[in-house]
């Protein structure tokens, strides 16, 4: 087997690397439990075999939007898309290398400005230009399932992309139970840091039962 050696390699053999779920992924429903401070907002949660999500049981609007919006980022994360749809018009060349063998991506072609750190076969590092935002996400900490991997442990700087000013933190801690076959969040802790102010909320996600894949 020959070594990745072109960025565009490196760069698609992390990509590829990444934990996603099948075609034969069912979908599955789970309790949702948020706790922010002394609130505490319990509903329920479903993505279905087609990527789609449902999130219920929450009164409060802006709550049940938020849930909704993070379940909408697990699917992102976890949804499997070929690198040729993905990245095929981008155009990659090789940044610097650092002492411990973290190579930088650049990337040409990408209408939010990506960039990508890549290290051994993980993609370590994330930033993106957006309009007046900048962000830029570390991974600091992964799982291998054996068929791919998950960060567990990562941050997210948001600055603001004219002045550079960091406009807020947030450091994740992800958790993760194999159902069946599958890998699902069960738990995440996000604390979100602007200026002095440190906000914590904690999503949890028990009862995770896969749904009965639809006959045809």
């Amino acid at each position: 087997m020959t070594h990745p050696t072109t960025a565009r390699e490196l760069f698609q053999t992390a990509y590829e690397s990444r934990y996603t779920w099948d075609e034969n992924f069912p979908g599955y429903s789970a309790d949702v439990q948020l706790v922010q401070g002394d609130e505490v907002y319990k509903g329920n949660v479903r993505i279905n075999h087609d990527m789609s999500v449902e999130a219920n049981g929450v009164k409060d609007e802006q709550v049940l939007e938020g849930i909704y919006t993070q379940m909408r980022d697990i699917v992102t994360h976890r949804k499997r898309t070929n690198f040729e749809q993905s990245h095929g018009k981008h155009e990659f060349s090789l940044g610097q290398e650092d002492p411990i063998g973290t190579v930088e991506i650049l990337v040409k072609g990408d209408s939010m400005g990506s960039n990508y750190k890549i290290r051994g076969k993980e993609i370590c590092q994330v930033s993106r230009v957006m309009g007046r935002m900048a962000f830029v996400i570390d991974t600091h900490e992964s799982i291998d399932t054996g068929s791919g991997y998950i960060a567990t442990r990562y941050d997210a700087v948001f600055r603001n992309a004219k002045t550079d000013e960091v406009t807020s933190i947030l450091k994740f801690e992800d958790t993760y139970e194999k159902v069946g076959d599958y890998y699902i969040m069960t738990k995440q802790v996000i604390q979100e840091y602007k200026g002095d102010a440190r906000t914590i909320t904690e999503f949890s996600y028990p009862n995770v039962k896969l749904l009965e894949p639809a006959n045809v």
